[in-house]
C-alpha cells in the first residue's frame, strides 16, 4: 500500500498582503496528479489545512475540487486531521458527505475514542491499515482546569492528557488489530509541537500552548505505532533520531525564511509491519528570494535576477553605510516593467525617523510577544512585574488562537 503523508497547505495564506492563491492552485493540481500517477491508495494531511478559520471561497473552492480530482484516482483512502489554524466546525461539517466517498475528516477531538480510529481496507474489504487520526488536541480538550493550579502545573497536566489520549487511541488500535488477527501496520497522526522541532523565524508556526512546557517528547507516543504523521512544524524533519516519527513540512514556502528549503511530501509502504519512507521532492511553484546587502549588492543581483525573465518575489533588506533616503525609488525605477515584484523592503540604517526612507518596522516583522513586550517598555513597566504579565498575555493570546464558538457560528 502507498502513502503519502503532508500536511500544514495553509490554503488562504498571503505573503505580507499579497494572495497566493496560484501557488495553492499549482501544488494541488501537481499533488493530484501525483497521486493518480503513483497510483497513490491513501493520502494523510496532518492539520493546518486552511490558514484561518473562516477560509475564503476561493480557499474553499480549492479543496473540494481537488477532494473531487483525488475521489476519481486510484487513492483509496483520504484522511485529514484539523490542525490549530483549522475551523474544527467547518471541517467537521460535511463529512457524513465526505465519509461516503472514503474522505475521513476528523476536525477535533471526539466524544468517542473509536471514531478517531480508522481501519482502511483494500478493494475487497480486507483491513489493511489501522489510522489513529488525532486532529490538534485543544488545551481545554485534555486538561481540566483546576483553582490554584501554577503556571507549571498546567503545563504538566496539558502533557498528561496529550499522553493519555494517544494511550486510549493507540490501545483502541491494538485491540482492532488483535480482533483481524493479523499484523497490519498502525499509523499515528497529530499536530503539535515535539521537543526539540526546528523552525525558521516569520514561519507563521504559532506557540500551541501557553508556554514551552508543552513541547511534548517522543516518548508520549505508544511503541504500537508504526509511522507517527505530523503536523505544525514547517521544516521537513524527523522527531530525534527515529525514521518513523516525522514532520512532512510545509509543501510550498510560508515566508522568505523557508525560500531555499527543498519541500518534500512524505510516501511510505510498509514491508513485514516495518516502514520505508521517501522523501518526495514538491517542485517550486513562486521562486521566492530575499536580498540583504548594501546598495551596489542589491542591485547588481536584481539585475541578475531580471535578466531570467521569470517571476520573483523579493524580500529587499539594505544594510549598507550610505545613507539612501529614496531606496523605494531606486528599487521602483530598477523593478518596472519586469516580473519582479517587491513585496517588503528594510531599511536597517539608523537614522532620524524623519527622514524619507528611513529604518522602519511593520507589524509584520515582530511576534506577538515582542509586540507586548515593547507596550510594557513604553508604559515603563517594571521589569519584576513583566513576567507575570507576559505569562498572562500569553494565555490570553492562546485562547484567542482557539475556537471561538460563538463566533464561527456567526462567521
Amino acid at each position: 500500500m502507498k502513502i503519502i503523508h503532508t500536511s500544514d497547505w495553509h490554503i488562504g495564506r498571503s505573503l505580507y498582503g499579497r494572495k497566493r492563491y496560484d501557488e495553492f492552485e499549482a501544488f494541488l493540481n501537481w499533488l493530484a496528479d501525483y497521486i493518480r500517477n503513483e497510483e497513490i491508495e491513501a493520502l494523510l494531511v496532518s492539520g493546518d489545512i486552511f490558514d484561518n478559520i473562516a477560509p475564503s471561497n476561493r480557499a474553499q473552492e480549492l479543496y473540494y475540487r481537488f477532494l473531487c480530482s483525488v475521489v476519481d484516482s486510484p487513492c483509496r483512502h483520504v484522511v485529514v486531521t484539523g490542525g490549530n489554524h483549522d475551523s474544527p466546525s467547518f471541517l467537521n461539517a460535511p463529512r457524513e458527505v465526505l465519509r461516503f466517498l472514503n474522505v475521513h475528516i476528523i476536525g477535533r477531538m471526539t466524544d468517542t475514542i473509536s471514531d478517531e480510529v480508522l481501519t482502511l481496507s483494500d478493494e475487497k474489504g480486507v483491513p489493511e491499515l489501522i489510522v489513529c487520526a488525532v486532529p490538534y488536541l485543544r488545551d481545554r480538550d485534555v486538561r481540566k482546569a483546576e483553582a490554584g493550579e501554577s503556571y507549571e502545573d498546567k503545563g504538566r497536566k496539558l502533557i498528561e492528557g496529550i499522553r493519555s489520549h494517544y494511550a486510549d487511541v493507540c490501545a483502541k488500535a491494538e485491540r482492532i488489530r488483535q480482533e483481524i488477527d493479523r499484523q497490519i501496520p498502525i499509523i499515528a497522526m497529530g499536530h503539535l509541537f515535539t521537543a526539540g522541532g526546528q523552525t525558521i523565524d516569520s514561519d507563521g508556526v504559532r506557540d500551541l500552548y501557553v508556554g514551552s512546557l508543552a513541547h511534548v517528547g517522543k516518548d508520549i507516543f505508544p511503541s504500537c505505532i508504526d509511522y507517527l504523521a505530523l503536523g505544525h512544524l514547517h521544516i521537513p524533519q524527523k522527531v530525534g533520531d527515529s525514521d518513523f516519527m516525522r514532520y512532512s513540512g510545509s509543501p510550498i514556502p510560508m515566508g522568505f525564511g523557508e525560500a531555499k528549503q527543498q519541500k518534500i511530501l512524505c510516501q511510505l509502504e510498509f514491508d513485514e509491519g516495518h516502514a520505508i519512507v521517501s522523501d518526495i521532492p514538491v517542485p517550486g511553484f513562486q521562486n521566492l528570494e530575499c536580498i540583504k546587502g548594501n546598495w551596489e549588492y542589491i542591485s547588481s543581483r536584481l539585475e541578475e535576477i531580471k535578466a531570467l525573465e521569470t517571476t520573483v518575489l523579493l524580500d529587499i533588506i539594505y544594510n549598507g553605510e550610505q545613507i539612501i533616503g529614496d531606496l523605494r525609488d531606486r528599487l521602483d525605477e530598477i523593478t518596472a516593467g519586469t516580473n519582479l515584484e517587491v513585496l517588503r523592503i528594510r531599511n536597517e540604517r539608523v537614522l532620524d525617523r524623519g527622514i524619507s526612507g528611513a529604518s522602519y518596522e511593520s507589524l509584520a516583522d515582530l511576534s506577538i510577544d515582542e509586540v507586548f513586550k515593547r507596550c510594557l517598555d513604553a508604559n515603563e513597566v517594571p521589569p519584576e512585574q513583566q513576567d507575570d504579565l507576559i505569562r498572562t498575555y500569553r494565555k490570553a493570546a492562546a485562547m484567542i488562537q482557539e475556537e471561538d464558538a460563538a463566533w464561527e457560528t456567526e462567521v
